[in-house]
């Protein structure tokens, strides 16, 4: 079963994300900010990670930088709200593989997540 971790600084965006991929049988993880993503990554080598840009402590884009630095083939999808392309830009430069846009569309993460796995 592939581990999933979902980074979010908003407990009820994990936690919807957590449902949904539970329900797909995937393992899921959780990181409240891209520090605890980097942490989470180093002690529990998930298959993808599902991250969001703007997080307190590290944001997503250096969370990413980091993951990167310790795996180069991690497989990362950013989420971002409308007006963030800038953002999303700078994400794919870092090493994220894809993005998803905020609202999330439960089909539109599933193909990204599949699409990578």
């Amino acid at each position: 079963m592939p581990k999933i971790l979902v980074t979010d600084d908003a407990a009820f965006v994990r936690s919807k994300i957590r449902k949904f991929l539970e329900s797909e049988g995937f393992e899921v993880l959780e990181a409240e900010n891209g520090q605890q993503a980097v942490d989470q990554y180093k002690a529990a080598s998930p298959d993808l990670v599902l991250m969001d840009i703007t997080m307190p402590v590290m944001d997503g884009i250096a969370a990413v930088s980091a993951i990167r630095g310790l795996d180069p083939n991690a497989k990362i999808v950013m989420c971002s709200a409308m007006g963030q392309q800038a953002m999303v830009i700078n994400a794919i430069k870092a090493g994220a593989k894809d993005f998803v846009l905020k609202p999330f569309e439960p089909d539109r993460v599933l193909a990204a997540v599949k699409k990578l796995l």
